[in-house]
């Protein structure tokens, strides 16, 4: 999978934007300014960023430039900001950007934009084969240019893991054994989907967030079934 560097001055969303992108097998560095990104850029070459446009020091937009103007845009870049608009976005994109992102920024434009990015000539992850696909998500809207990604290889289903069919201990209180089910139902889809947490989404029929909350909260190993990086 590849490596994304993430530069937000917010800690939260560095570590939501973090947990989500690991989640999907990436390498996630971070970053709380441009200082910081320059030196990550620099000294571990990320196959994609994620740059907020306001930051305390230097804008967004002013390090983007900074890196084509210097031929050091040798990455896609995907821009965020709470406070976008339509010239922003058109701004972006003039000067590198990849894609525009605007927060709050919901679970299916993100990894859509991510693996659009991935896949342009040169910065291919192996893990994600496919032609080029520029994507340019404005604010408020849900379209991309260029059409929308094909769907990638299935995933061998695991040898180990839940079985379909189960026997449980029903002499318990009915919170017990509802959160025993429920994990072992969880568990049983993750083990089926390679541990694909956006495939698990849409076969159980919960939002992203929602299904993140409900497997922590039932103690549900999610490394167990994550996906390798070959």
């Amino acid at each position: 999978m590849a490596t994304i560097l993430v530069v937000d001055d917010e800690l939260g969303i560095r570590a939501l934007l973090s947990e989500i992108l690991t989640d999907e097998g990436h390498t996630v560095e971070l970053a709380e300014n441009a200082a910081q990104a320059r030196s990550v850029r620099e000294s571990l070459r990320p196959d994609l960023v994620l740059l907020d446009i306001w930051m305390p020091d230097v804008d967004g937009i002013t390090l983007l430039k900074e890196w084509g103007a210097s031929a050091q845009l040798s990455m896609p870049v995907i821009m965020m900001s709470g406070h976008g608009t339509i010239d922003t976005a058109v701004e972006a994109t003039k000067y590198g950007a990849t894609a525009f992102l605007e927060k709050p920024i919901t679970l299916q434009k993100l990894l859509r934009a991510v693996e659009q990015a991935l896949v342009k000539p040169g910065l291919r992850s192996p893990a994600m084969p496919g032609g080029p696909r520029d994507a340019v998500l404005l604010p408020g809207s849900e379209a991309t240019l260029n059409g929308s990604l094909g769907g990638g290889p299935t995933l061998p289903a695991l040898p180990s893991g839940p079985q379909a069919e189960q026997s449980f201990d029903l002499d318990r209180p009915l919170r017990e054994a509802r959160d025993a089910f429920e994990k072992s139902y969880f568990e049983f889809h993750l083990a089926k989907e390679g541990g694909s947490m956006t495939r698990v989404a849409e076969k159980t029929g919960l939002e992203r967030t929602h299904l993140y909350r409900k497997l922590k909260q039932l103690g549900v190993d999610l490394s167990r079934n994550k996906r390798g990086s070959a």
